[in-house]
């Protein structure tokens, strides 16, 4: 990372407030954002008859969400080369608190949609400039696990934030469960601006110096890893709910409690992970991959009863770890492009959530039970780890 890209203002603190609660602070908006994207497929089956669509047709707003992350992500980077990492944080976050509250607001199917869309947008920079402030504010043996706790903002969404939403679209209405995330996103921008670093951009920062990242083969391969590797995990978390109504036959009050159980699960596997990571970042990609891989194969075989599916839906949390590590990496391979390059890392994770369960609807419509889902995942996790490894090789034979 270049020193000048960090470099404090004069006359301002490097930190000028401790890094666990920069960490906090930056964590909230992740909160908020892991809330949302997962809560509206919670909310679908509530907004979808009050804004007269079929269930099937208001899953585009879901889609329309994740197309904004994957848009939104490089080109913010780009167009946000020049300004300070704490202005943009703040920036993302009072854009995604506007058009979460919109959402709430819209009266009809496509003003819904296209604020889903705009929502979507600062999802991928916020994420990935969040990772890089984490790292500046620790040590660099401390980077991944600092990052990790960022991203235990997306793993506590999926506990506490996706249940209290959809409890909220039962209870009082689903306009309520993006009203709340306005609300939390806005609580970020105000924390980021108190706390975050007051760093000055990098006086080389430019679009086409971002754009570099483009070129990077490393950033490819590590990009790929991602989206293909962490698809195993969307495959199976897609149809979680319907396995466990229509397979496990628990009904539909068990499908909060596995959801949490899933959640913890990423939380304390993404911890578990950060720290490994500062360690031996090659390792706990191969551990988290091959382990999660496990999980996935043993899936399909614990899904006929809830006492034999809560263990393993808890350890698919396993799989969480590949993404710290790859936020990382990328820091070290993506040079003087580093905005670029980290918030691409969300957009390759939302392609893995558009991935995964594609392929797992291709198994689906062949006439297998929902379970299929996780035979699908763990081949899509074997392919992960083969792509890390020729990044590993590429990286080496580059090198030598």
């Amino acid at each position: 990372m270049s020193d000048s890209a960090t470099a404090p203002a004069p006359g301002a603190a490097a930190a000028p407030a401790p890094a666990g609660l920069v960490i906090l602070a930056l964590a909230l908006g992740a909160f908020a954002i892991g809330t949302t994207e997962f809560a509206s497929m919670a909310l679908l089956p509530y907004f979808a008859p009050e804004l007269a669509v079929s269930e099937a047709r208001a899953a585009d707003a879901i889609s329309a969400y994740a197309l904004g992350v994957v848009i939104g992500a490089p080109t913010l980077s780009v167009l946000g080369a020049k300004v300070s990492r704490r202005a943009m944080l703040v920036l993302l976050m009072l854009a995604f608190a506007v058009f979460n509250a919109g959402s709430g607001l819209a009266r009809d199917f496509g003003t819904f949609t296209l604020l889903r869309f705009l929502s979507g947008v600062p999802h991928g920079a916020y994420l990935g400039i969040a990772a890089l402030s984490a790292a500046y504010v620790v040590p660099r043996n401390r980077r991944a696990s600092a990052v990790a706790r960022v991203f235990v903002g997306l793993t506590l969404a999926t506990t506490i934030g996706v249940p209290a939403a959809s409890w909220l679209g039962q209870v009082v209405g689903w306009r309520w469960g993006f009203a709340v995330v306005g609300v939390v996103a806005l609580a970020t921008a105000i924390s980021v601006w108190l706390v975050a670093p007051r760093t000055r951009p990098d006086a080389g920062a430019n679009p086409l110096r971002e754009l570099a990242a483009l070129k990077n083969r490393q950033v490819w391969l590590l990009l790929a890893t991602g989206a293909i590797g962490f698809g195993g995990f969307f495959a199976v978390y897609t149809y979680l709910a319907s396995t466990v109504i229509h397979t496990t036959g628990a009904g539909e009050g068990a499908v909060p409690l596995v959801l949490m159980v899933t959640g913890a699960g990423m939380t304390v596997f993404t911890l578990v992970a950060g720290v490994l990571a500062d360690r031996n970042a090659n390792a706990t990609v191969y551990a988290s991959f091959g382990a999660g891989a496990l999980v996935l194969v043993a899936y399909p075989f614990a899904a006929g009863s809830l006492w034999t599916l809560m263990p393993v839906v808890f350890s698919l949390g396993m799989l969480g770890g590949v993404s710290t590590v790859l936020q990382s990496r990328l820091m070290d391979v993506a040079g003087e492009a580093q905005q670029m390059a980290a918030a691409m890392h969300h957009a390759a994770f939302n392609t893995a959530n558009a991935l995964g369960p594609f392929l797992a609807a291709m198994a689906l419509r062949m006439g297998y039970d929902y379970p299929v889902s996780g035979f699908v995942g763990a081949a899509l996790a074997v392919a992960g780890a083969l792509i890390y490894t020729l990044a590993l090789w590429d990286e080496r034979r580059t090198a030598g």
